[in-house]
């Protein structure tokens, strides 16, 4: 079984309405699909792959070998305990957003970063406007109550920038916790080669398999209320790996702090009441508070944390 691969390009020609379809599949059946001839430039690509990993290798690599994680891994080593080191992930990771400073030096970084980041944002709408028109509801929608209102910039845009270094025991260790994400949707730009991603579908952890070039997109915990659960959002986990250094740029576009999310009340007009009931109105700086805490923990009593916090 593997994710679903949708051509992005197929929804301007005639082939839109199967492609709107592959897409609402993708979003209510998996919650991970992966986009190809999605308009982003396979050059603009490569030069991201080469800026990130001469990054990694030249500033990030040396400083791993003593990390937590690593030092940690080498204690329980020496023990003998058998145990395994479950609250700590074997990830290198820094965060780029509009407002931060960017922590490399290696060439054509900034540029490149920044250029790939525009296209991914423009992306990440054309997204939104598909489930908008997917669930029905008004142009824009989405994408206005991630900004606050409409015609608001609010959002966070946020990139990830993550390797998983090749680990010497991955039986004792986590490459990524199991979780779901916080966010609005997110967009993966995932190693070519080494794998190690893998959703929870039905019980059973699926890998998501590479695929050159390709985005991988998931429905993070605020299009699962914006949609009244119509899309749910996923667990996934990386596997750690022995070989191999594995490269993942996710990015996130997510409601701005202020943002106020609910259910889109035309979804909760068609609803069910048990469905109607499930999902409570709250602001999402207050969401990202509770998530801080329990991010690898069921989402359900989130989302009972916050309508406590707003009495809703």
């Amino acid at each position: 079984m593997a994710i679903p691969v949708i051509d992005f390009s197929k929804l301007d020609g005639e082939e839109r309405a199967k492609t709107l379809a592959q897409i609402a599949n993708g979003c209510e059946e998996w919650g991970f699909f992966q986009l190809v001839n999605h308009g982003i430039p396979e050059k603009l690509l490569e030069r991201v792959k080469k800026v990130c990993s001469e990054c990694y290798k030249l500033e990030r690599e040396e400083n791993f070998k003593s990390s937590k994680p690593v030092k940690l891994l080498n204690d329980l080593l020496e023990r003998k305990s058998g145990e395994k080191l479950e609250n700590l992930d074997w990830e290198d990771v820094f965060l780029l957003h509009d407002n931060n400073e960017w922590p490399s030096n290696i060439p054509g970084f900034k540029e490149t970063m920044a250029e790939y980041r525009s296209e991914l944002k423009k992306l990440a709408a054309k997204v939104m406007a598909v489930m908008d028109e997917n669930l029905g509801l008004p142009e824009g929608y989405i994408k206005a109550a991630c900004n606050g209102g409409d015609g608001l910039d609010k959002a966070f845009f946020g990139t990830k920038v993550s390797h998983y270094p090749p680990c010497p025991h991955p039986e004792l260790v986590n490459g990524l916790r199991a979780h779901t994400d916080a966010g609005g949707v997110i967009l993966l730009f995932q190693d070519d080669e080494v794998g190690g991603l893998q959703i929870l579908k039905d019980g059973q952890w699926i890998d998501v398999q590479p695929l050159p070039n390709s985005i991988v997109i998931n429905t993070g915990d605020q299009i699962e209320v914006l949609s009244n659960g119509r899309y749910k959002s996923v667990w996934h986990r990386v596997l750690p790996s022995p070989n191999g250094n594995r490269r993942s740029l996710a990015s996130f576009y997510n409601p701005s702090m202020e943002a106020i999310i609910a259910p889109a009340p035309k979804l909760v007009n068609k609803a069910n009441q048990e469905v109607e009931k499930g999902y409570p109105k709250f602001v999402f700086g207050d969401y990202m508070s509770v998530y801080a805490e329990q991010k690898f923990l069921p989402k359900e009593p989130r989302f009972q944390a916050v309508r406590a916090m707003r009495g809703t």
